[in-house]
Parts: C-alpha cells; sequence; structure tokens
C-alpha cells in the first residue's frame, strides 16, 4: 500500500512539476546596457525598450527583440522545436530559451506577466485544473461505487450473520469489501492523465486551453485552414525568377536586392530577403532615387538600373520580351506581383512575388491525410490566390473571398454535412471561425483575440502540429478508458470474492489479499498512464504520429 501510494504521489508530483520546470527557465538576472556600460540587475527591474546583453551560452531573460549580434538560439523547451534557430538583427527572441555560441544585443518588449513563457504557465495552470468529460464519468463512477461498496458490505454482514453469526470471520468479509471497494485507482484513473499529457503538450509546444477541445480532437474529420498566416508566412516573398538569357538567375537578384536596398517598400525587403537566404552578395550602388508608382532606379558598376511593375515598363516604353512573356502571365493568372529588373530599354529579368507558403505546410496536409482526415482553406483572397495555394498544397477545398464575418458561417455549412470541424487561424477576422468549429486552434503569432477563442493554442507557428494534437487526443483518450476499464472491472471481479461469494468452493480472499489488490490497481492505473510519457511528438520525427499511435 505504501509503494502504491508512493508511486502515486511521485507521478501526480512529477507530472504537475512542469510549471516549476518553466519558472526555472528564466534567469534571476539580465546584463542591461546603458550608455554602452553592461550591469547587473534583477529580471524583475528590466523595462520595456531596455537594451540587454545575452552572451553565449546564457537564457534570454525577457521577450524582445534582437538589435544586434547573430547567433543559434535553443527554443526547444519552450516550442518543442528541437533544431536551434537561427537568430539575426530584428528577430525576436523568447524567454527562457537558451543562446548559443553567438553574442545577442536584445531589445526588451515584454516583461513580467507579459512575456511567452508567463503566458504558457498560465495556460499549463488552467489545463491541468480544467475539467473534461472523462473526468466527470469516473467521478460519477466513484460516487456511485461508494454506495456499491457499502451496500455490499451491509449485505455481506447481514449475509454472513444469518449464516454463521457475527464474529471475525464475518467482520473480515465486511472489511475485504471496503478495502477492495476504495475507488483509489478510479480516482486517479483520470486527473493523472490530464496532468501527464497537459504536461507532454506544453514541453512540446502545444498548449491545451480548454481539455474537452484535446477530447475532442480525436474525432475530427475535416481541418479548415486559414491561408495568410497559418499555411503561408503573411508576407510577400520571391516565388520565381525569369531571366532573358543575357544574364543569369543569381546575378539579376543581386542587382535587383542591392538596387532595393535603402527601400522599405514590401517588394523590396522580399527580394533582399531572398538574396539573404541564398547567400548572395550584394554589389555596391549610388546614386539611389525612388521613381514615385513606378519603382527604384540606383546606379551600379556605372549602370543604371532599374526595378518596378507594369507601370514601369509602361512609362519607359517597354514591351515585356517574348521569352519572358508566357512565364509572366502565369504568374499573374496565380495573382501573383510581378516586377521587373530594366537596363536602359532592355528588360533583363522578371521576378514573381507572393505570399510564401511555409515548408511545413505540405507536410502538415499529409500528415492528416494519413489519418484520414479531409483538409480545406478559408482566405479572404482572390480566387486566382486561392487556387495557387491549394494546388501548391493539393487541397482540393478551398474557399475564396470570404469575409471575415462570413468565415464562421463556412465552418457551419460543414458542420451541417455532419462533420467535426477543426479551425486553425491566427488573426482577429478568425476569432468567430474559431469559436464555432468543434476545436478551434489558435498559432502562436495569432493576436490575443484568435488566441482567447481558441481551446489549442501552438506556440511554434507549425502547422504540422495539428496532426500532432491528434494524435496526443487519440492517445490520452485510449488511455483515460483503459484506466477506467480496469478500475471498474478490478472491482466488478473483486467484490463478489471479497463478499465471500465462491466460500462455498473453498476460495476466500483474506483481507490481506484485498489490500495488496487494491494497491495493485492503483500501480497499474499509475504505470498504465506513465506510458503516455514515451508518446513521440518531436517536430524532427515525422513519422511520429503513425508509429505513437500503433505503439499505444
Amino acid at each position: 500500500m505504501l509503494l502504491g501510494h508512493w508511486m502515486e504521489i511521485r507521478a501526480v508530483g512529477s507530472a504537475q512539476s512542469a510549471l516549476d520546470e518553466l519558472a526555472k527557465l528564466l534567469p534571476d538576472t539580465a546584463e542591461r546596457i546603458i550608455s554602452g556600460q553592461t550591469e547587473i540587475v534583477s529580471v524583475s527591474a528590466l523595462r520595456d525598450n531596455d537594451l540587454v546583453l545575452v552572451r553565449p551560452g546564457a537564457s534570454v531573460p525577457v521577450d524582445g527583440q534582437v538589435a544586434d549580434g547573430e547567433s543559434q538560439v535553443n527554443e526547444a523547451m519552450i516550442t518543442g522545436e528541437s533544431r536551434p534557430v537561427h537568430k539575426r538583427q530584428g528577430d525576436e527572441v523568447i524567454a527562457g530559451t537558451v543562446n548559443g555560441s553567438g553574442s545577442l544585443r536584445v531589445r526588451i518588449t515584454h516583461t513580467g506577466e507579459q512575456t511567452t513563457l508567463s503566458g504558457i504557465m498560465r495556460l499549463v495552470a488552467e489545463a491541468q485544473n480544467s475539467r473534461s468529460r472523462a473526468q466527470d464519468l469516473a467521478n460519477r463512477a466513484a460516487f456511485y461505487l461508494t454506495f456499491v461498496a457499502i451496500t455490499v458490505a451491509l449485505l455481506t454482514l447481514v449475509g454472513w450473520s444469518i449464516a454463521r453469526g457475527f464474529d471475525n470471520y464475518t467482520l473480515e468479509r465486511v472489511v475485504t469489501v471496503l478495502v477492495v471497494a476504495c475507488p483509489h485507482a478510479l480516482g486517479l484513473a483520470i486527473p493523472l492523465v490530464i496532468a501527464i499529457s497537459t504536461t507532454l503538450s506544453a514541453r512540446n509546444g502545444i498548449l491545451v486551453r480548454d481539455r474537452l477541445a484535446l477530447e475532442a480532437a480525436r474525432k475530427l474529420n475535416v481541418v479548415v485552414f486559414d491561408k495568410t498566416g497559418t499555411l503561408t508566412r503573411g508576407e510577400q516573398g520571391l516565388v520565381g525568377i525569369a531571366t532573358t538569357g543575357s544574364i543569369a538567375e543569381t546575378e539579376a537578384l543581386a542587382l535587383a536586392a542591392a538596387i532595393e536596398g535603402d527601400s522599405e517598400h514590401i517588394v523590396a525587403k522580399a527580394l533582399r530577403a531572398a538574396a539573404h537566404e541564398r547567400n548572395v552578395a550584394f554589389p555596391a550602388v549610388t546614386k539611389f532615387s525612388s521613381l514615385p508608382g513606378r519603382g527604384v532606379q540606383a546606379t551600379v558598376n556605372g549602370r543604371t538600373l532599374k526595378v518596378g511593375g507594369p507601370r514601369l515598363l509602361e512609362a519607359e516604353g517597354v514591351a515585356v520580351p517574348p521569352e519572358l512573356a508566357k512565364q509572366t502571365q502565369q504568374w499573374g493568372a496565380r495573382g501573383q506581383t510581378v516586377v521587373y529588373l530594366l537596363e536602359g530599354q532592355q528588360v533583363l529579368a522578371a521576378f514573381a512575388l507572393a505570399d510564401v507558403i511555409r515548408p511545413e505546410s505540405r507536410e502538415a496536409i499529409a500528415m492528416l491525410r494519413g489519418q484520414g482526415v479531409n483538409v480545406a482553406m478559408l482566405t479572404g483572397d482572390s480566387d486566382d490566390v486561392a487556387r495557387w495555394v491549394a494546388a501548391e498544397l493539393g487541397i482540393e477545398t478551398y474557399f475564396a473571398q470570404v469575409l471575415p464575418e462570413h468565415k464562421s458561417e463556412k465552418v457551419r455549412e460543414l458542420q451541417r454535412s455532419g462533420a467535426k470541424v477543426a479551425m486553425v487561424g491566427d488573426g482577429v477576422n478568425d476569432a468567430p471561425a474559431l469559436a464555432q468549429a468543434d476545436v478551434g486552434i489558435a498559432i502562436g503569432a495569432g493576436t490575443d483575440v484568435a488566441r482567447a477563442s481558441a481551446g489549442i493554442v501552438l506556440v511554434k507557428n507549425d502547422p504540422r502540429d495539428i496532426a500532432r494534437i491528434m494524435t496526443l487526443s487519440k492517445a490520452s483518450y485510449r488511455k483515460m478508458t483503459q484506466n477506467l476499464a480496469w478500475a471498474i472491472g478490478y472491482n466488478v471481479i473483486a467484490l463478489p470474492l471479497a463478499a465471500g461469494v465462491l466460500a462455498s468452493s473453498g476460495i476466500v480472499m483474506p483481507a490481506w489479499v484485498g489490500g495488496l489488490l487494491m494497491s495493485l490497481s492503483t500501480i497499474i492505473v499509475a504505470l498504465n498512464a506513465q506510458t503516455l510519457r514515451g508518446l513521440p511528438l518531436r517536430r524532427d520525427d515525422h513519422a511520429a504520429p503513425a508509429r505513437a499511435l500503433a505503439q499505444v
């Protein structure tokens, strides 16, 4: 019995220590930079817009934005991302993550209760205290088991007293019935699974705000993704390059990015980002000037070059060369933005810009289909853009040009057809649809309104986590039902034996055996719940969901 109690306390304690583990991620002090000098201060003394130094190997003290420096940051403890994330100037960093070999100067954006880590801790606490249908079932079962135990004990007392009088044997039967029927395992069956699954999900960047949402995820058969910011990055990026043959693609990109170097236009940012990603070096430019409504121009190595869209071609009286015309028409048909690189009256290259599809999106959709789930896309963009993204990702069902107030109606239409629907979104206009869906899932970069409307929040903007949510939902539900079946089934068999119904056959359960069985039932329930800890949910293990279900 002591072993059973020890295992119960240890299991529950280790599961609920998630908050303590998260709190330990934050350092006690930080190096604040003032007038070029550093000073050691308490993390609680830091304020928004302060500049702090994060040395190699140190933990990031607060949420902020990299003001200077470059490094790899380990975010596994917050987002579940197994690989270090490269950070450079302008990138956001999260409190509690660990800096790699580089030195970072971070401008503080959030402190105290406003940090991502504090928000995670609040959600974990709420999830561990939230109710579930399975928990209610277990509570009712324990309630009725108490009355059953008392009734059986009274019947045992009366029956054996009539049969042989009230003696030590009769008393032993009554005591054995009460010991065996102790609803210890039944009371532990569900809370322990909830605590472990909540901890496991938090460690993998999946925050469960509502236990009912996680339970419902196992029944999903349709997942509706918002396009912008969910399946795509929500920012313009380079998706295609075409040249006339007089210049290589790499050189064309280098020239265009260099010319756009001083511009803050979204086209300029997309070209520069593409050049950075491909490690393309920029040549030096001079005489930069903006051409209002048309584009920009600059001088590169004595050559006057211009970058702009169709209006630039019209202003210059230049036609698209035949070798580029077919490609640019295809880009236009997809709703993509086309810009050109000109030298004098000659078009050197054309670039296609669009909302960049996340590299994880294709894999996410394949993972969902592998679980028998249909995928749909919902967007306010034009039909051309929606059709292109859907075709790229292999999504057959999509809804385009949907106004924000009509998104929830699209979800309702799917539900009326009998589907169990999950909505995945990140913006204010997704909040009604998130609330309408059977399971609302908000990605971490989403607004506070979207997250407040969702039952589950993804810390990392990784759509592959949807399949992992379903894996966790099915696994935790199976553990709950297994534990309930054992806790109830054990009593169905043990209670009659304890009462002595087979005494005439010489089968009598001693009181100490009843105590042992009661303790074993607790141990079995605890050990079965502990197997959830081995559920593979890592982001770098793409075969994990299928293997996890087989394992459970």
